[in-house]
């Protein structure tokens, strides 16, 4: 048989990929080398981290938050299966190799295929002197099997994978340090969510130290350059959170000649297509942010290009988020980014403490900032720290595709008690007024 389309991984890119070929009329298979659909995200990743940050601020009981994760995810992985077969997709167990530009070998057989969607992701980074053991040197898939609480987890890195399992593990009662090489967290978002975000997290009782580098372990113990000299800590586990890779490695690419870059992502092009016309990459295997619904639209985007489609993947409305508490979001430009780009803007911010609902709930902690154009006065950046701000982003997502102003969101009329009027009252405030402070 051969395949119109051949997806290689079945995560939130490779699986959303493959249904959606299908549903275009092509005749599609997804070959994935573990025994549950799905990828890192629905398995090991964001959905299991997601439960275990929603029942830890309700729960301490270990036993039962774990299982309920296994729960939850088992419900996502059998949904995936259920939408292959729903939609005539066949699933291919095993792990592939590219043979040539239209065979792939899995399980010892050839499988041809017109068309190939590299979906296989990526892979937590590992220090040189601290290999994963998932006991006692961690990954963060080793951070979502834990057996018991550790009295002292030592977080390397903080970015938003560090961030949120660092947060589940406080809440259920560990002592958490993180050690960072930059000297702020979270760089990813706006330098004001990522200094928010940094106070919020110390007055929880988490500890910071910045601009340190881990320089070797022996055990769980890490010797650490700081500023003001060498120092030493100690914990009964060490999470490694510094960042993910792309799992490029052992597919045949360089065989077939599919250029890599040095980091290992897959070269490709405006239309996600590698050296090889007729095979694509998406998610975490190409350049970009490493984001589950990032890959997911690249993965319609491929079905639809071999489909004879002409989608369009707007990168500057694709929203990132951290869910600690408080919640982190943005969509759009930093505004260290548009001053490097030489925009002139203005900028607004409305406390989530002006906010009715915000009161109603108790729940007051962040703002959110609103960044415009000086002359066009269209939106170029939406950054948030409070309660819901992962839903809220959604709402400055669409103003950012759309390309509104900032007068067509204050002029919109927003429910009122709800969350969502702090982005019009910050609206408001970059060529008006806000009214409610």
């Amino acid at each position: 048989m051969i395949y119109d389309v051949v997806v290689i991984g079945s995560g939130p890119g490779g699986y959303v990929a493959a249904i959606r070929a299908a549903q275009l009329g092509l005749k599609t298979a997804c070959i994935e080398k573990s025994k549950t659909l799905g990828g890192t995200c629905l398995n090991v990743g964001c959905i299991p981290s997601k439960v275990l940050l929603h029942d830890s601020e309700h729960s301490n009981d270990f036993a039962k938050m774990m299982q309920r994760k296994t729960k939850v995810v088992s419900g996502f992985t059998g949904g995936v299966e259920f939408l292959f077969k729903k939609n005539k997709v066949d699933w291919i167990q095993g792990a592939a190799k590219l043979k040539s530009p239209t065979s792939i070998s899995v399980n010892g057989q050839n499988i041809e295929a017109k068309n190939i969607i590299l979906a296989t992701g990526s892979e937590p980074v590992s220090l040189p002197f601290l290999p994963f053991d998932e006991k006692k040197i961690l990954s963060s898939t080793g951070a979502l099997a834990l057996s018991s609480v550790p009295k002292k987890m030592l977080v390397v890195g903080a970015g938003v994978i560090g961030v949120e399992l660092g947060s589940v593990y406080k809440r259920l009662g560990s002592e958490v340090v993180f050690i960072e090489f930059l000297d702020r967290i979270c760089p990813a978002f706006d330098l004001s969510l990522s200094k928010a975000l940094l106070k919020s997290l110390t007055n929880q009782g988490m500890v910071f130290h910045l601009s340190h580098k881990v320089m070797k372990a022996d055990g769980t113990t890490l010797t650490v350059q700081g500023p003001t000299g060498e120092s030493q800590f100690t914990g009964d586990v060490i999470l490694v959170a510094v960042g993910r890779k792309p799992y490029s490695s052992g597919l045949g690419l360089e065989e077939i000649g599919i250029q890599k870059d040095a980091k290992g992502f897959v070269q490709i092009d405006g239309s996600l297509r590698t050296t090889q016309p007729n095979i694509f990459a998406i998610g975490d295997l190409v350049d970009g942010p490493m984001l589950a619904h990032k890959a997911s639209e690249e993965g319609i985007a491929a079905a639809e290009i071999i489909a004879g489609h002409h989608p369009v993947i707007n990168y500057i409305a694709i929203p990132n988020v951290a869910y600690t508490h408080p919640e982190v979001a943005a969509v759009g430009l930093t505004e260290e980014e548009i001053k490097t780009r030489g925009l002139s803007y203005k900028v607004s911010q409305f406390p989530f403490k002006a906010n009715s609902r915000a009161r109603c709930i108790d729940d007051e902690e962040g703002f959110i900032k609103i960044l415009a154009e000086t002359n066009s006065r269209r939106i170029l950046g939406v950054h948030m720290i409070g309660p819901n701000a992962s839903e809220l982003i959604a709402e400055a997502t669409i103003a950012i595709q759309l390309k509104a102003t900032a007068d067509q969101l204050a002029d919109t009329c927003f429910a009122h008690p709800t969350l969502s009027e702090a982005l019009k009252e910050a609206s408001l405030g970059l060529f008006r007024a806000p009214i409610h402070i």
